[in-house]
């Protein structure tokens, strides 16, 4: 079994998925970063719902959103040159499935009649702060990929809609669970 150490990057830089090699501040690299650390904050929330039916919906949900992100954090880590190599493969992509799964969620919590009157303090409840952190990570996620077209990658708009209706998934579920 090889070693997770593989000491290419001790130089400061690092594969995108087909072999290119780049600097590992490079913005897709920033995004895929920014991706990875959404994961991790929604693992956090995660570990905190409560027991009980509507614990095991929303952890059930979130598990499918974080296999979601490694879809995405896959397309965005091929180069541009690679990207019909990268459509045409067998890694699992975001579809339009992906964004209704979410869309769906959204209308179901609004139907709580959750409420939200201007911003939100964090910090309500644990399960909130982590909802919040989570959120936070999302919109930075957001920032990053939406900086990548005028730095000449192209991304697909459901990738867009993906992160943005799930900052706003994060949001709701902060509120439920205050």
């Amino acid at each position: 079994m090889p070693s997770i150490a593989t000491r290419t990057g001790d130089e400061g830089t690092t594969s995108l998925l087909y072999g290119q090699r780049v600097p590992k501040d490079h913005p897709q690299i920033e995004a895929v970063g920014a991706f990875d650390e959404l994961s991790a904050a929604i693992g956090v929330a995660k570990s905190h719902l409560a027991a009980g039916p509507r614990g095991k919906e929303v952890h059930a949900l979130l598990t499918t959103v974080q296999r979601n992100l490694v879809a995405l954090m896959g397309e965005l880590a091929c180069a541009e040159s690679d990207r019909d190599r990268y459509a045409l493969s067998r890694f699992e992509q975001l579809a339009p499935a992906d964004l209704t799964r979410l869309d769906v969620a959204l209308v179901e919590l609004e139907a709580r009649g959750l409420k939200f009157d201007g911003w939100a303090t964090p910090g309500a409840t644990t399960t909130s702060a982590h909802f919040e952190v989570a959120r936070t990570v999302a919109r930075r996620a957001e920032r990053r990929l939406t900086s990548l077209p005028v730095l000449g990658r192209s991304v697909r708009p459901e990738l867009r809609q993906f992160v943005n209706r799930l900052s706003d998934l994060l949001w709701l579920l902060a509120r439920e669970t205050e």
